[in-house]
């Protein structure tokens, strides 16, 4: 039985008045931002943040190599589009070729498009990508739900029906809105997959054939694309291309990533709805969330093939245009984890947009956790380590075992003799005397003295920050589908030091963390470093795992004494299907290195070498695969998904 922490029921209070607060505030805060001056102001306002953020990155860097670092990539970024649009389109040759192409599998595939009062031009540019489909075995279903004032919708769609046997169009009496108006085109289709496509969008010409590749080769039944926004009429014109990760259902439940290009086999959705209109606005989440959790082979097919137009109106040029939508997606998540069993779960949107969830789960019971941190000599940052664990955790029921390792002041001695005070410490001695570092061994031999059903592998030069951050740990750590989770971590200067592991990034190609030294503030790409995520690893400076878990994969690979024992111990569990985590909404301060030093010289550098070739060794298959939440078109030379430089 676990006794009420004091501690913990102030805490709770204080965090009480903080959200009273905060909720004011952003009452305030909402009755400014509707204000006539505030809205005609945002052009002069965007200009002085703009301002603001470069003299703050020229004062953090000391001079402007950064600034102009910056400008360079966002040049190359410019020129880099280009590849994207139409220079990616087949030419004469390779489009002959994809033409003639027979598969073994000629699936048919019906897209469907719900019309509404759609402008001319737009609905001729939807219907001219169609028919460039390099691939020819589809159909085109169209649902008009335009009224009495738009008749040039039916009188075109009339005219290609006339030309072309493929197309088949339908004239509602009245509109049923999106979900409704889709839901009519499924009822004309006659194909084996059912691809989704909106009326004032554009396709690339090779859509399609890299479609039924997917399904021949992969035998995919669910299948999407990288997609980029564009304006002005013209597809090279983009203002976001947005490279997705493989399937992640984490990122999935917490914003709606996959978005287009969706197509999928018609075995998906027998005897289930396409989209339900109650979810209208948000209706391709709630869709994309049931049909997943069905498909046996989600393929994701790493290039641009869908054209997403931002004009005014459009949900790809803001989202508050449809403010129904952040409440349908909301339901719709909501749905999908009561369908998995989840309850008591609580979705909010995050500073990065408000179609952007942050979901907190239901902790099941008070299972114990049992920190295990490493320690030789370095008093002062165990200290504060230890200070800002027992001031800053709301969740009482821990334990921290310190593994000592032949520290050599008596100072050390005479901080471990003060802990002995607090029941919920120890320290163990690492029985190797005298024993070359070894970060494995030593934290197995602590794992092998936790009474806890968790472990949290805790580096010393740690300092926590968020008072929540053992639960933001548990929660996704408690969950059957869960490995290891890491939360977010900083230098003291509040720049990023890990939000996640991406496999094959850095000098090695072994392994590396993204969003390296990016601002705290930073809102990541695409968002990405404000809501959980699937990674395939979380650095061993914040790991947390159930106990059984550790030892099931034989816990860390002892023959990896310093370096990249926790990639490859991720690496085990994602092997036997167990997903890994990074939250950023665990954080602590992580002063890397002061107890270890760096590993760029001397002696470091060769051993950092000889387990780089060795876990290269170990995974290559995996690393030749390259890494499924890290798109291929990213470089490996970056942490800040920067554009893969053209050759």
């Amino acid at each position: 039985m676990i006794e009420p922490c004091n501690k913990c029921t102030e805490l709770a209070d204080k965090v009480a008045d903080l959200e009273a607060l905060n909720d004011d505030l952003t009452f305030k805060l909402e009755r400014i931002k509707n204000s006539p001056f505030w809205k005609l102001s945002a052009p002069f306002r965007k200009i002085i943040h703009l301002f603001i953020r470069q003299i703050t990155r020229i004062k953090n860097t000391g001079n402007f190599r950064g600034l102009i670092a910056k400008i360079r990539y966002k040049q190359h970024e410019k020129r880099a589009m280009k590849y994207y649009g139409t220079l990616s389109f087949p030419d004469l040759k390779e489009r002959k070729h994809q033409i003639e192409h027979k598969f073994p599998r000629m699936v048919k595939i019906s897209i469907l498009v719900p019309l509404y009062n759609t402008p001319t031009r737009y609905l001729n540019e939807m219907l001219t990508s169609v028919r460039n489909q390099t691939y020819a075995n589809w159909e085109l279903c169209l649902a008009d739900g335009s009224d009495e004032k738009n008749p040039g919708v039916e009188k075109i769609c009339r005219q290609l029906m006339a030309q072309d046997d493929r197309i088949i169009y339908k004239k509602l009496k009245q509109n049923e809105g999106i979900a409704g108006n889709t839901n009519q085109c499924l009822a004309m289709a006659t194909g084996d997959y059912i691809a989704l496509f909106d009326h004032d969008d554009i396709l690339h010409p090779a859509a399609l054939f890299e479609y039924v590749t997917a399904i021949n080769e992969q035998n995919a039944d669910y299948i999407y694309c990288d997609e980029a926004t564009f304006h002005r009429g013209k597809v090279d014109k983009m203002i976001t291309l947005h490279f997705k990760p493989d399937f992640a259902i984490d990122n999935l439940r917490a914003n709606n990533y996959i978005c287009h290009f969706s197509v999928f086999s018609r075995t998906l959705i027998e005897g289930n709805e396409l989209f339900r209109s109650k979810f209208d606005g948000s209706q391709d989440h709630d869709m994309i969330l049931r049909l997943t959790a069905k498909a046996k082979n989600i393929v994701h097919i790493p290039k641009i093939l869908y054209y997403w137009r931002s004009h005014r109106g459009s949900a790809a040029s803001d989202i508050s245009v449809k403010p129904y939508a952040i409440a349908a997606a909301k339901g719709a998540v909501a749905d999908h984890l009561r369908a998995l069993g989840f309850e008591n779960f609580r979705i909010s949107s995050t500073r990065a947009y408000e179609i952007i969830f942050k979901i907190a789960y239901q902790i099941i019971g008070t299972p114990k956790i049992s920190v295990i941190i490493s320690n030789k000599d370095h008093t002062n940052d165990l200290r504060r380590l230890i200070d800002s664990i027992i001031e800053k955790s709301t969740f009482n029921n821990y334990e921290i075992i310190i593994v000592e390792n032949n520290s050599e002041t008596s100072e050390i001695m005479a901080y471990y003799e003060e802990l002995k005070a607090n029941p919920k410490i120890r320290v163990c001695f690492y029985p190797q005397k005298n024993a070359a570092f070894n970060y494995s061994a030593i934290n197995n031999f602590g794992v092998s003295q936790a009474d806890g059903d968790f472990i949290l592998l805790l580096n010393n030069d740690m300092e926590v920050i968020r008072i929540n951050w053992l639960e933001e740990l548990l929660m996704h750590a408690q969950r059957s589908d869960v490995g290891a989770v890491g939360g977010k971590l900083y230098y003291a200067d509040r720049t990023i030091q890990h939000a996640g592991v991406v496999l094959g990034l850095g000098a090695h190609r072994t392994a590396g963390h993204s969003h390296y030294k990016q601002h705290r503030e930073n809102l990541g790409y695409m968002g990405r470093l404000c809501y959980t995520q699937n990674v395939s690893a979380v650095t061993g400076a914040c790991l947390m795992v159930k106990k059984s878990l550790f030892h099931e994969v034989g816990g860390l690979d002892e023959s990896f004494a310093i370096s990249l024992n926790d990639v490859d111990f991720c690496l085990k569990l994602r092997e036997r299907g167990y997903l890994n985590v990074f939250t950023p909404f665990a954080e602590l301060f992580h002063y890397e290195s002061k107890s270890r030093g760096l590993d760029d010289q001397g002696e470091k550098a060769l051993r950092y070498d000889e387990e780089s070739a060795r876990f290269r060794e170990k995974w290559a298959a995996v690393l030749a695969a390259g890494d499924p939440y890290y798109n291929p078109n990213f470089s490996l030379d970056r942490s800040d998904f920067a554009l893969k430089i053209q050759s």
